[in-house]
């Protein structure tokens, strides 16, 4: 009886063929055509995305600022909650909304978006929203601050232009902690570009903790023939009390630049258990004396340390570098609850 009262997955509309879009001879969605427009011309975003900002980008939205171009106060936030491991999160420890995050990657899930000719919505699996008005109205002189802020839009051509500002300073810019306050301002362009792909850029300007504005870009990808599953991040959490950060003796752990540099170089995925992120590359470089690591060429994330081999970038797993009987640096694991990655390094 009760298997009988589940609901099927067929009822979640999981599989049900997205209306309208062209398909191949075989059925499957034709990703490379031409995209829609709707009755007044415009562009159609309408659809389920995946915003695909990446790794990289989601550890560290900042990474095309200079040390001197992040205020001091700023600076010093960022590399504790970065040390704390992000222990403090309030999106992903304190499940409140993500603010600005959510233009990166929707939380790890589809974003849906709605669009009519004066108003298009987003909205997420995690229950949050944004209006972007498009009725020639402008932001807010001074507005309530809210987490997703406010926003209001215009097209330049096929390219849907968004400014959004009246953040509240809760949020993070990304899960490394880079701070933000109630001054940040975001402007977006949407670019579709096919049925399948729309080209995005963002530009970030805080001149309160930011000495100058940045752009990022990366593509949103199209998810058919599937729907959005609700989530909700406070329901039966329990892992908040479980979140200590880095432990008293790993934040005693400094390892020399010297050392660091043996981790230095190229590493191609060899074998993976589980579901472990698929990556094909990692490259393991050095500034100053930060490790970074870019996985599959999105990004460069700081590397935390925990030990001497050891290193951390607070999301996606734990990072071993392992030696042979010599000494010399032959191959990483990347360790998470999906399953473990081996890497092995490339010769020079």
């Amino acid at each position: 009886m009760i298997l009988l009262l589940l609901p099927p997955i067929t009822a979640q509309w999981l599989n049900y063929p997205s209306p309208g879009i062209p398909r191949t001879r075989d059925g499957k969605p034709n990703l490379a055509a031409a995209p829609f427009r709707t009755l007044d011309g415009k562009p159609d975003l309408s659809g389920a995305w995946n915003l695909g900002a990446g790794p990289g980008l989601m550890a560290n939205v900042a990474a095309d600022l200079r040390a001197n171009e992040i205020q001091p106060w700023a600076d010093k936030l960022y590399k504790q909650r970065l040390g704390d491991l992000g222990r403090d999160d309030p999106w992903t420890a304190n499940c409140l909304p993500a603010g600005p995050r959510e233009m990166l990657s929707s939380g790890g899930d589809v974003a849906k978006i709605v669009q009519t000719p004066v108003l298009i919505v987003i909205l997420y699996a995690d229950l949050s929203y944004r209006q972007i008005f498009l009725d020639g109205r402008s932001l807010p002189k001074d507005p309530s601050p809210a987490w997703m802020g406010y926003s209001v839009g215009h097209w330049d051509g096929d390219t849907l232009v968004v400014e959004s500002a009246g953040f509240n300073d809760r949020s993070w810019l990304d899960m490394g902690g880079h701070p933000h306050t109630e001054a940040l301002h975001t402007t977006e362009r949407f670019h579709r570009v096919s049925i399948g792909r729309m080209e995005m850029q963002i530009t970030f300007n805080d001149p309160k903790a930011y000495a100058r504005p940045w752009t990022i870009s990366f593509n949103a990808n199209l998810a058919p023939d599937t729907e959005m599953l609700e989530y909700v991040c406070n329901e039966n959490e329990k892992d908040r009390a479980h979140l200590l950060g880095r432990t008293t003796d790993e934040k005693k752990v400094t390892v020399p630049r010297e050392v660091l540099a043996k981790y230095v170089g190229t590493y191609e995925t060899a074998t993976q258990t589980g579901t472990a992120m698929s990556a094909r590359s990692f490259v393991v470089t050095l500034a100053g004396d930060q490790l970074m690591i870019e996985i599959g060429g999105r990004g460069k994330m700081p590397l935390v340390p925990l030990s001497e081999t050891t290193f951390s970038p607070r999301l996606l797993g734990t990072y071993e570098f392992v030696k042979d009987e010599h000494g010399v640096v032959t191959h990483l694991i990347a360790y998470s609850t999906e399953g473990d990655l081996k890497a092995i390094r490339k010769r020079e």
